[in-house]
């Protein structure tokens, strides 16, 4: 192994250089020093560590983005954006030490095997993993596995006697990266992307076709808190809000020739009238999407000022499965707004940058930001005035909601009691809840907890540790109860529900819900009509 970590970082180093013609003593040094360490050390070595912290170590002196990935990582990180992975097909948590099926993934293989939500998952090939202090980690290495392979997993059902055993085939199951598509009233579709990945384009047409046929005339693209994923999957979504063929986004780097990359034209949604809601969560694709719709004044941007990552990795794979991320180039709107925000103070400035918006007013007021006119951009339709220099300004600001936050609440989700509460709260009662609320209306229109259920919450809540405090509890009560609430449609149905219930005083939601419905003002914000 440590022999070929050496040859793998030499194979890396000679193939990126050698395009350069830059075989020098400079860019072979670190494999030789490493391969010295190896070979001539007084001790023993740990070559394989020795090299990744060399690695890490060169790269965190570039810029922020440039970064190291295991091969672990490197699977990982390419199962969320490949939009697939292979295992068995189930939504899980685990609850007093067991592993309960939250849901099976629709047409994955543990509902054709006949998997249940509420089945508790007791045994796998055999191995007891009921009441072991299992990690979600643990459970996740058992069950995936290559497509095609069979695993067998005992499950125990109430009010079915002793275990049932299952073998199920592992396959491919698909990764969603739309949470939630819905109609708000009759006129008004929403829809939110956690990241863009591979499947991402298909997914956002799938569901703008399904909200079209329910008469939809004005859409909300949610992009909070969405970091990002692969560039392309942005351009194509883009391809659905554009009737003609428009730059998005262009790349340049000292190495890297500019590239242009414009929508196909004939987009379904051309003539409809667009909110992008942005925080300062939102980065990298959600930021090429979210600038892109502001330079050409096609739809008004809502929220607060993005996360500024506007950096181009290019992946390099080694050998043995790892793989660097190298920044080649800078991300520019069609303005030629630079996304990025400066780097040049070193990352843990860069870093500190980020969260100084919490403490600097940022979150709070527009008026907290200042830019300079050199940062002064002209849209390219309107020619309204946008701002540079790191970030998406959105054109409407929308303060962080922050009246309904206690140390009560925060206590509850660093104790995890609210997941815990609802995994037992529905485990106990999903026959009941499906018997009376066999459809989503009837659930959101109807379901309230009881004052006993609320006791039961706060009781579960002083056992892990959280006392009850009367005026901290009413200051959080109706967000707590409508993220309660949430997390049961989650369950019973899926996380589109979810959001459905919880965006309900949802303050940047709302507030874009008005402007689409004000004709006369969302032309006003664009600067036309």
């Amino acid at each position: 192994m440590r022999k070929l970590y050496i040859i793998s970082l030499l194979v890396f180093l000679f193939s990126a250089a050698g395009a350069q013609n830059l075989f020098t003593e400079q860019t072979i040094k670190l494999a030789r020093t490493i391969a010295l360490v190896d070979a001539f050390y007084v001790d023993s070595t740990d070559t394989e560590m020795l090299t990744e912290k060399a690695i890490k170590e060169v790269l965190k002196n570039l810029d922020p983005h440039s970064q190291y990935f295991s091969a672990d990582e490197v699977k990982e990180m390419n199962e969320g954006l490949e939009g697939n992975f292979e295992g068995i097909g189930i939504q899980f948590n685990i609850l007093y030490d067991s592993i309960i099926v939250i849901a099976p993934i629709p047409g994955g293989p543990s509902e054709k095997a006949g998997l249940r939500a509420g089945d508790r998952i007791v045994t796998i090939e055999n191995e007891s993993v009921a009441g072991t202090g299992i990690s979600t980690t643990g459970v996740r290495k058992r069950l995936l596995g290559e497509k095609g392979t069979p695993v067998k997993v005992g499950i125990y059902r109430r009010g079915v006697k002793g275990i049932l055993d299952f073998t199920i085939l592992r396959d491919k199951i698909p990764v969603n990266s739309l949470d939630a598509a819905y109609m708000i009233g009759n006129d008004v579709g929403y829809v939110k992307l956690n990241k863009f990945s591979a499947t991402s384009e298909k997914e956002f047409s799938d569901a703008i076709d399904r909200l079209l046929d329910e008469n939809m005339d004005k859409l909300v693209i949610d992009l909070r808190n969405n970091t990002g994923g692969y560039l392309e999957a942005a351009i194509r979504m883009c391809d659905n809000l554009f009737s003609d063929r428009k730059l998005i986004v262009y790349l340049e780097g000292l190495k890297t020739p500019r590239q242009d990359f414009r929508t196909r034209g004939g987009g379904k949604l051309d003539d409809t009238r667009i909110v992008v809601l942005v925080d300062e969560g939102s980065a990298s694709a959600s930021e090429i999407l979210s600038g892109a719709m502001q330079d050409w004044d096609r739809g008004v941007v809502v929220g607060r000022r993005t996360f500024g990552k506007g950096l181009v990795q290019n992946g390099f794979s080694m050998q043995d499965g790892s793989m660097i991320r190298l920044t080649i180039a800078r991300y520019f709107t069609p303005t030629g707004r630079l996304i990025q925000r400066p780097y040049s103070d070193g990352l843990e400035k860069y870093v500190m940058d980020y969260y100084e918006r919490y403490s600097n007013g940022e979150l709070m007021s527009a008026d907290s930001i200042s830019f300079p006119d050199s940062l002064r951009y002209k849209t390219l339709v309107n020619g309204r005035t946008v701002y540079g220099g790191g970030g998406i300004m959105p054109d409407l600001f929308v303060p962080i909601d922050t009246s309904w936050y206690s140390d009560y609440y925060r206590q509850l989700i660093s104790k995890n009691v609210i997941t815990e509460f609802i995994l037992d709260y529905v485990d106990q009662n999903r026959k009941a809840l499906n018997r009376k609320y066999n459809t989503f209306g009837k659930f959101y229109d109807n379901f309230k907890f009881s004052e006993d259920e609320i006791r039961d919450f706060i009781g579960h809540a002083e056992k892990l540790g959280v006392m009850y405090k009367e005026d901290q509890y009413r200051k959080s009560e109706a967000q707590l109860l409508r993220i309660l609430k949430g997390l049961i449609a989650r369950d019973i149905w899926d996380m589109s529900e979810y959001y459905e219930v919880v965006n309900t005083d949802d303050m940047a939601l709302n507030m874009a819900v008005e402007l689409l419905r004000d004709e006369r003002r969302y032309y006003k914000i664009l600067g036309s009509k």
